[in-house]
């Protein structure tokens, strides 16, 4: 699968890699392009999940704030109901697609 924004690869991985939680498609942490990717400062906190990382990714010369995000440092007890370890893996939104 990959996560793109227009034409550009940000992630590619086979589907058997990702991990789906609450219908968004997460990309192992070696898929991502992350020459793209900056911090942001924006901040979320999940009650089950924990805290986010939210990444500008920059395509183009074009900025895409808070595209994507990942948890670093998940609640552990998280792992059970996602059924495995997902820290630092990358799910994304707004400008970006996620397709087979």
């Amino acid at each position: 699968m990959q996560a793109l924004i227009g034409d550009t690869v940000i992630a590619e991985a086979p589907e058997t890699d990702l991990i789906q939680i609450e219908g968004n498609w997460y990309f192992p942490p070696a898929s991502v392009k992350t020459e793209l990717f900056s911090e942001s400062p924006t901040q979320y906190h999940c009650p089950w999940k924990g805290d986010t990382q939210y990444w500008t990714v920059t395509v183009d010369g074009q900025q895409h704030v808070d595209a994507a995000w990942s948890y670093p440092q998940p609640i552990p007890t998280s792992f059970d109901r996602v059924g495995k370890d997902y820290s630092g893996y990358v799910a994304f939104w707004k400008d970006a697609k996620v397709s087979e």
